[in-house]
């Protein structure tokens, strides 16, 4: 059954004033004491059948430097002890999540200018992502709420060595539901740089949405990133995954791909060998982007290439990490888009973003792990001395 159509605490309904209808949440009794909710002042109106924008999460937004993320918010339930499977794990420690957001919170962390556009569910897990969004001064205009849908849920298992297995409830969640008509497109217009991943390509209407959104951008001339983030699980096929990410790739400015992204994509080729990363690079790319986790990174440029080493350090959690080094190369870059032609200055950069994942996995969860610059820069600093 999917999690958004029956929400109990064993038969327990949750009133909350900020969410039109009473609601029974179904989640396991183990978890119930961890996930501290509880019913808060009426902030919010009620929503009546209808998707409705959030109240701006900045009010001062530099929208010369601005990068707008577009996708998926949702929670992220994270085992409080690595190595053990769902079922096996007594407690979960709750964390806002979902790439793209993570990205946009990330920037705004870094002391960047970010905005994101998505939806969630008219629950209190919705409402909660809204609060996250604007305590992290991220522009949040483009942000609807679905109260026919639930706000996704991601159970993360965390094996002893910090990587991530995923069990997602969405089915549909709202953010699978966001429409064309929803979009706020003089945002998108104002925007340095769009940044996108591949997930909101799965069903309609949001892939739609998401290319329309796209195209947008494109017209008024801003940078397209794309950060692909492959989860498999929640593609009906590995083909129909190939067909879906590859189906934007040429529009995209900036791409950032995993190594084990590229064995999937090239069907088991090696990811290691220039070769099978060069056919990955279309004509009009301005930069791709290889990361390898502690090893750091690879790019490829029209004129240069080369690899920046990454840092050392103890993984408690890799999730999020991905979204951290995008962060901290999009913050630079938005601020200077000459990075793509100097490549002394992008390796400075991709190292500040190899910085910023390193420094990620070192706590559970994404947007609670997330760096702010001063910490970045101190980090470096040290390695320097």
């Amino acid at each position: 059954m999917a999690l958004y159509s029956a929400f109990c605490f064993n038969g327990i309904v949750v009133s909350n004033p900020r969410i039109s209808k009473n609601r029974c949440f179904n989640l396991n009794k183990k978890c119930v004491s961890r996930l501290g909710i509880s019913a808060q002042s009426n902030r919010f109106c009620k929503l009546q059948g209808k998707a409705l924008s959030a109240e701006n999460g900045s009010a001062d937004v530099d929208d010369s430097d601005l990068v707008v993320c577009f996708g998926e918010l949702l929670i992220d339930f994270v085992p409080t002890t690595s190595g053990l499977s769902l079922a096996d794990a007594q407690a979960f420690k709750k964390a806002p999540g979902g790439a793209p957001a993570n990205v946009a919170v990330g920037i705004s962390r870094l002391g960047g200018s970010s905005a994101f556009i998505g939806k969630v569910g008219e629950d209190e897990f919705g409402y909660m992502l809204s609060d996250m969004l604007k305590e992290n001064n991220v522009n949040k205009e483009g942000l609807r709420f679905d109260p026919g849908a639930r706000t996704a849920l991601a159970f993360v298992t965390l094996r002893a060595d910090g990587e991530r297995e995923f069990m997602f409830y969405r089915n549909p969640s709202a953010d699978m539901l966001l429409q064309e008509n929803e979009l706020d497109y003089d945002l998108i217009k104002k925007a340095k740089i769009f940044h996108y991943g591949s997930i909101s390509l799965i069903t309609e209407p949001c892939k739609s949405a998401h290319i329309a959104a796209a195209k947008a951008a494109k017209d008024a001339g801003v940078l397209l990133s794309y950060d692909p983030n492959l989860r498999l699980p929640l593609w009906p096929s590995a083909e129909s995954a190939r067909e879906g990410i590859f189906s934007i790739w040429e529009t995209s400015d900036v791409i950032k791909i995993s190594a084990e992204e590229i064995s999937f994509l090239t069907q088991g080729e090696d990811p290691y060998d220039d070769a099978v990363v060069q056919k990955l690079f279309h004509p009009k790319l301005k930069l791709l982007v290889v990361t390898e986790g502690p090893d750091g990174c690879r790019y490829y440029c029209q004129d240069f290439r080369g690899r920046v080493k990454g840092l050392k350090v103890e993984v408690v959690d890799t999730t999020g990490a991905g979204d951290a080094f995008v962060a901290g190369i999009l913050s630079l870059l938005a601020k200077d888009l000459s990075l793509l032609q100097n490549e002394g200055k992008l390796r400075e950069a991709l190292r500040f973003a190899n910085a910023c994942g390193a420094l990620t996995v070192m706590e559970r969860g994404a947007i609670p792990a997330l760096p702010t610059k001063d910490i970045v820069e101190n980090e470096l600093h040290k390695i320097v001395l």
